[in-house]
């Protein structure tokens, strides 16, 4: 099984930092996308930023602010959120796309969510 362990979370005051991580651990044979998403009260789940091997993908809401990053040795992802605006007040959650034997299917996991607040 796979389990997936956000950190990071928190309150900031709006033009502050954060950053958080996501750990993916048990029986893994790959990860090839890992990702951020977050869902606001009364919203949809919307896409943060993703992450391959070799590309990062962010909406023009984070575009600039926010960095995803991949320690494929530690099979974590970051997300450094810098100029943070109230609008970024969500709780983010993790995600990753994994293999957990070699000719076995791929399927997403994900955290179980953290709470960030940002102030205005």
């Amino acid at each position: 099984q796979v389990q997936l362990v956000e950190s990071g979370g928190g309150l900031v005051q709006a033009g502050g930092s954060l950053r958080l991580s996501c750990a993916a651990s048990g029986s893994i044979f790959s990860i090839n996308i890992m990702g951020w998403y977050r869902q606001a009260p009364g919203k949809q789940r919307e896409l943060v930023a993703s992450i391959t091997s070799d590309a990062t993908n962010y909406p023009d809401s984070v575009k600039g602010r926010f960095t995803i990053s991949r320690d494929n040795a530690k099979n974590t992802v970051y997300l450094q959120m810098n100029s943070l605006k109230p609008e970024d007040t969500a709780v983010y959650y993790c995600n990753a796309y994994v293999r957990t034997k070699r000719w076995g299917p791929t399927y997403q996991y994900w955290g179980q969510g953290t709470q960030v607040t940002v102030s205005s």
